[in-house]
């Protein structure tokens, strides 16, 4: 199906009359975590491709698996616990690979496909991720898998940035050289494949830079820099941040950042996003985002020590559920009123980003900016709150192709990286987020106190609801 969508959108483009001598340099990204099982003898293949036929055609029989395993998957719970049995514990595998062990992550899909398919197993020659498999394919033969992607796979120790040997005599034998090293994110890979200059008109000196994860593209379009955090505000809310000192736990990932390979970034999920702030909109708004902005600007900053914890469904981080609140003195309380219930919500949801955030190793610094994107970035008064809560200037971007367009960055920076020009002197042409709110001058007194009760509270909460 992918081989037949590059051929398609390929065959699109040239239709059009994209001229692909124009083309100096490619990257890419692939849907983090899902694999790739090339079979023996298609690296020969790739390098002999007739550019009178489609890449689906020629590439019919390359494969072991013909399904491949996606983040989708979550069988694999049995091969997580004997990853986490083999390097001591989940926390200690999160240390050395950036995450506790998660079922969508490919070195567990991989001892799956090991333990229930040991034919096909044997008959793969490599094991691409999506990503490096997309890069093969313009390459004309095996790409190296990235640190950045690479971080997404319970493998690859990321702070020496070569595969934990824990970690692969535990997933399978002599899977090194199955897998090939891994290289920095910003690597050039080599010249595109004759193939696509005879079939499409590439030039024979356009550069293939390593492509990486979607995630990891996403950091590079939204061109995070040192101390920024970028929240996307959607059905669920997902925070990037770019750090220096990871602190691996047993919730968020940290990979290897993908602009900078000597840095990190964290990648954290929460679930209770648009569709909670949408349920109290209704419920205490009149259904209507006018009602809660008024809530958000009459309400005081701390909300007069009134605070709330929305997990309409499970939560991911922390994993709990159901809704509580407390009032000033820590007393858990039925309700709240209709406005103190909209600013509880917004304050909770953002001290939980923040919260979390920093147990991954993010702190804020000078010159920190927070990035808005997603639905609720429209909302100016929510993005006053979270100005507020992380003490720092938010700015909003358009980001409905961030992993396409950072991809395009990547390519750009790959050309200039080895002689040690910065990604962000690479791309220093690009439009610059729109600056959308800036810290009350009360607000870092407010909020720094608040941190410290809501991580107490939400500690409370925690041991309250296990079972």
């Amino acid at each position: 199906m992918w081989v037949k969508a590059l051929d398609l959108l390929l065959d699109k483009m040239k239709r059009a009359g994209l001229d692909f001598s124009r083309v100096t340099a490619l990257s890419g990204s692939g849907q983090q975590h899902g694999s790739v099982y090339w079979r023996r003898g298609a690296s020969e293949t790739l390098k002999q491709l007739d550019p009178d036929q489609t890449l689906y055609q020629l590439l019919q029989g390359s494969f072991s698996v013909s399904d491949s395993p996606v983040w989708m998957d979550s069988s694999s719970s049995q091969q997580c616990q004997d990853l986490q049995a083999a390097a001591g514990g989940a926390l200690r595998l999160a240390e050395i690979t950036g995450s506790r062990a998660y079922e969508r992550f490919t070195g567990n899909q991989i001892a799956k496909v090991r333990q229930t398919r040991l034919e096909d197993y044997q008959d793969s020659e490599r094991i691409s991720l999506v990503s490096s498999f997309a890069a093969s394919l313009f390459l004309g033969g095996y790409a190296a898998i990235d640190f950045s992607d690479g971080s997404g796979m319970n493998l690859l120790n990321i702070r020496s940035r070569t595969w934990s040997d824990i970690c692969l005599e535990a997933t399978a034998p002599h899977l090194d050289r199955v897998l090939g090293a891994p290289l920095p994110s910003t690597s050039v890979l080599g010249p595109v494949s004759s193939y696509f200059v005879r079939r499409y008109g590439f030039s024979e000196s356009c550069r293939v830079v390593a492509f990486t994860g979607d995630n990891p593209a996403s950091l590079a379009g939204m061109r995070l820099q040192q101390g920024d955090i970028a929240v996307s505000l959607g059905t669920s809310d997902t925070v990037f941040l770019w750090i220096q000192q990871p602190r691996p736990a047993l919730e968020g990932h940290i990979f290897c950042n993908p602009v900078d390979w000597q840095e990190y970034m964290a990648l954290l999920c929460f679930k209770n996003g648009s569709l909670t702030r949408e349920r109290i909109r209704n419920e205490c708004a009149g259904g209507s985002w006018e009602q809660f902005s008024t809530a958000l600007r009459d309400t005081p900053l701390g909300n007069n020590g009134n605070m709330g914890f929305y997990f309409d469904t499970m939560e991911i981080t922390p994993p709990v559920v159901g809704v509580h609140r407390f009032d000033p003195d820590d007393n858990e309380v039925s309700s709240l009123s209709p406005q103190v219930e909209v600013r509880a919500l917004v304050e909770g949801q953002f001290l939980s980003r923040r919260l979390h955030a920093e147990r991954l190793g993010y702190s804020i610094i000078p010159g920190t900016r927070v990035l808005a994107t997603g639905g609720a970035s429209s909302n100016k008064e929510i993005l006053q709150v979270l100005s507020d809560v992380f003490n720092a200037p938010v700015y909003t971007i358009d980001l409905s192709n961030s992993a396409c367009l950072g991809s395009a960055y990547r390519a750009l920076h790959g050309l200039v990286a080895e002689s040690g020009v910065s990604f962000f002197d690479a791309v220093k042409k690009a439009p610059e987020p729109q600056l959308a709110a800036t810290p009350h001058p009360t607000a870092r007194e407010v909020y720094d106190q608040m941190l410290k009760r809501f991580t107490r509270l939400e500690e409370r909460v925690l041991q309250e609801t296990r079972p």
